[in-house]
């Protein structure tokens, strides 16, 4: 404990010079970007006490749950099911190439083993097994990156100023100490980047509990983002704030929302030039809810992240695993036809980038060098113009039979001509340029 204190007090003096300059992303993490936005899809996983509850990862909030009752769930959790291996299996199968759980989410439980509090899964459990460590090591053997989600607030600890949710979980504001929490942030941070290997990517969450301060609040961001820059350089920073990108983030993060979109009122921001990554839910919430049987269907989530993949970005996917620690079953269809399809179509998702034609109400267009895929997803016609400028096409052919297509050149594009109307899940068509 003495020893990771002495480091982070070391790194933080160092990094406070540093955060004052331009952020200047390593080599590496330049590097780790391309690859982030080559993977295309990722499973994201909530999981914790919360779960136990089945009423969602807010429910401590939610239900105005005091500090003190809340962590007597840790004295019950063992989740026998739970078996890290298995988990990731059903996330490669899926077709997805990193995985991003929460290790410590807004109720402040860790699950993982830190020196900076007792109140996580190994010392707080009768389970007493480091799910990160176990996490981290199936990844490995699979070849899965493991993210990293991490909360900036915590409604669980008094020293946390409160912000403007868990206000009724019974903390003192007065025994709020900034410094305080900084430092268990900061202590927590470097372990998880010190002792469970290569990590692709610490995700915040939790920065918009201050928005409404009469006094902006500072997060002291660019010291810790040093910080961790400086343990991990390709490790990757994003944070869902629902803002602009602040300095030293390296992706952007939509919630809910496609970039460019915001029906869910969370993604007004506008689109920088960084690495971009869209959070949805497989059903509606993020944490396990017994009575959610909401699950979106395999083309709903096909083609979310077909247009994801159109518009520049990736998609992470929630999966809420149950209290026993298995993955829901109907999660794991969603996931199998996910993988189904991205076994048959994958070529044209990883490894692309948002195409030369926009996207439309029709689809969206994805692209590596001269070839350009035309995702057709709603499509009412049995023809379907396709914008394309000065480019010239070399050949077009339909990509699940390699038929060619007959096309005709019209203004600055060219009309596909189908025969009939396209009704697959994503009609693809291949151009050759």
């Amino acid at each position: 404990m003495k020893k990771t204190l002495f480091l982070i007090a070391t790194l933080l003096m160092n990094y406070v010079g540093m955060a004052q300059e331009t952020y200047r992303p390593t080599s590496e993490n330049l590097k780790a970007r391309e690859q982030f936005q080559d993977e295309k899809f990722g499973v994201f996983l909530h999981w914790g006490l919360y779960s136990m509850m089945g009423a969602g990862e807010w429910v401590m909030n939610n239900r105005n749950i005091n500090y003190q009752e809340y962590p007597k769930l840790a004295k019950t959790f063992y989740p026998s099911e739970f078996d890290a291996d298995a988990w990731v299996r059903a996330i490669k199968a899926a077709g997805a190439k990193y995985v991003t759980i929460t290790t410590r989410h807004h109720d402040g439980f860790s699950l993982f083993k830190t020196s900076a509090s007792t109140y996580n899964t190994v010392d707080a459990t009768p389970f007493k097994r480091d799910v990160i460590k176990e996490m981290a090591d199936a990844c490995q053997r699979h070849g899965i990156k493991l993210h990293l989600y991490y909360s900036h607030l915590d409604w669980g600890r008094e020293d946390y100023p409160q912000g403007r949710t868990g206000l009724g979980t019974g903390r003192q504001k007065e025994k709020a100490d900034w410094t305080s929490y900084y430092n268990f942030m900061n202590t927590q941070l470097t372990e998880l980047l010190t002792h469970y290997g290569p990590i692709g990517a610490i995700w915040f969450d939790g920065w918009w509990d201050h928005d409404s301060d009469a006094k902006p609040f500072d997060w002291q961001l660019e010291a810790q983002y040093a910080m961790i820059h400086k343990l991990q350089p390709q490790c990757l920073i994003g944070n869902n704030h629902h803002q602009t990108p602040n300095p030293g983030e390296d992706i952007q993060i939509f919630e809910r929302d496609l970039p460019g979109e915001n029906k869910a009122g969370l993604s007004g921001q506008s689109i920088s030039r960084l690495p971009l990554e869209s959070c949805q839910t497989i059903n509606d919430h993020w944490g396990y809810s017994i009575t959610d049987s909401n699950y979106k269907t395999p083309k709903e989530l096909i083609q979310m992240l077909v247009r994801a993949a159109g518009k520049n970005a990736n998609l992470l996917l929630n999966v809420g695993p149950e209290p026993g620690g298995a993955l829901p079953s109907l999660a794991l269809d969603r996931l199998k036809a996910i993988g189904e399809w991205m076994n048959k179509y994958g070529e044209t998702i990883y490894g692309t980038r948002g195409g030369i034609v926009a996207p439309h109400d029709w689809g969206v267009s994805t692209q590596r060098g001269n070839k350009l895929y035309i995702h057709i997803l709603n499509c009412m016609d049995s023809s379907l113009f396709v914008p394309l400028g000065n480019h010239k096409v070399k050949s077009a052919f339909v990509y699940a039979t390699g038929k060619p297509v007959n096309y005709t050149k019209t203004g600055n594009g060219i009309t596909l001509n189908f025969g009939a109307i396209p009704i697959d899940i994503d009609y693809i068509i291949a151009l050759t340029l």
